[in-house]
Order: structure tokens, then C-alpha cells, then sequence
């Protein structure tokens, strides 16, 4: 069906907001997307920090936004706000990397009182980089999601619910964009 590109802007290996997206990838790709991974912490710090644009590694992310059809964007959220890494990537990328795209951005933390990062830091930026349709986010909580050792997770009832419709709403947009795409 389409491209996904499943951005974790987690600075940690072992977060919940990466596993977090490594489950909900598994969902898209049985709906028969493509799904491509790319956390954040693993593009070297001198590429981000340094603003290099050649480095290899923000080209490769850089092709990697162009090829994508529906970008998945999940941060932790620290002081109201999504993460520094995810920042530093975001401002690589080309003006309008989102054009023409499908998003759907997450969050995760440890409290409902950051539940509007989403809305109110996190939105703003994509919308600026000329995403098409940023569909209806959603934030989770720390406590709504139980890491294993082997790297899945479980998540509590109502959050795999809600998580479960918005998903399934970002794949819904994905499967028309892609019909129309392939009809004109």
C-alpha cells in the first residue's frame, strides 16, 4: 500500500516511545504498509548538532522523509515540549520534507499534564514543513505501557484502544492517498 517512515525522537535505546513505535509498527505493516524505521539516537550526534547537511547520515534521512508516503513522528515529551534529537533532525531537513504527506504524531510521558505537546510544539512544526494532513495524534503514558526484556511491549486496554483507532485512522488516510496517487 504506501511508505511509512516511523521516526522515534527518543534519545534513549531502551525507551518506551521507541518500543512504542516498534509495536505500532508491526500493526501497519500486517495492513500491508512498508514500514522503515529511524530512531533519532542513532544519526551521530556531529551530524545533528554540527547542522552538517552533506553527512551521510542526514541524507540518508533526508531520502528517507522524500520516500516516505505517511511519516509516524513518536517523542518523548520532557519540559512540555517533544525531544532536543527530534528537534535537531527536524531542522535538517529540507523546508518542506512533509509536503504532500501523511503524519501522525505521538507522545509519550509520564504525566497528563503534557498531554497538549502534541498540539501545541509538536503540530506547529510539522504543519510548517508543509505536511499534508497531520491526522489526530495521540499521547500515552509511561505507566500505560510495560517494556519486556526481549523488546515488545504490552500496553494497558485503553491505551492499545485508542492507539488502535488512531493507527488504524493514519492507515485509513494512507490507503485513499495511495489509490488516488495511482489513479491519476
Amino acid at each position: 500500500m504506501a511508505t511509512v517512515l516511523s521516526v522515534s525522537g527518543s534519545p534513549s535505546a531502551s525507551s518506551r516511545t521507541g518500543r512504542l513505535l516498534r509495536h505500532l509498527d508491526q500493526r501497519l505493516a500486517a495492513q500491508g504498509h512498508e514500514v522503515i524505521p529511524l530512531d533519532v539516537r542513532t544519526v551521530p550526534a556531529e551530524a545533528l548538532l554540527g547542522a552538517d547537511f552533506r553527512h551521510p547520515a542526514i541524507v540518508e534521512a533526508t531520502e528517507l522523509f522524500a520516500r516516505a508516503d505517511g511519516i509516524v513522528v513518536g517523542t518523548p515529551v520532557y519540559k512540555a515540549s517533544y525531544s532536543g534529537v527530534l528537534k535537531a533532525l527536524l531542522d535538517l531537513m529540507p523546508q518542506y520534507a512533509l509536503a504532500g504527506k501523511t503524519v501522525l504524531p505521538l507522545a509519550t510521558g509520564g504525566s497528563v499534564a503534557h498531554v497538549l505537546a502534541i498540539d501545541y510544539a509538536l503540530r506547529p512544526v510539522l504543519n510548517s514543513m508543509g505536511a499534508a494532513h497531520i491526522v489526530q495524534g495521540w499521547f500515552t503514558l509511561d505507566k500505560d505501557i510495560t517494556a519486556h526484556e526481549d523488546g515488545s511491549v504490552t500496553l494497558a486496554p485503553a491505551a492499545a484502544e485508542a492507539l488502535g483507532q488512531v493507527l488504524d485512522q493514519f492507515s485509513g488516510v494512507l490507503g485513499r492517498t495511495s489509490y488516488l496517487a495511482a489513479a491519476s
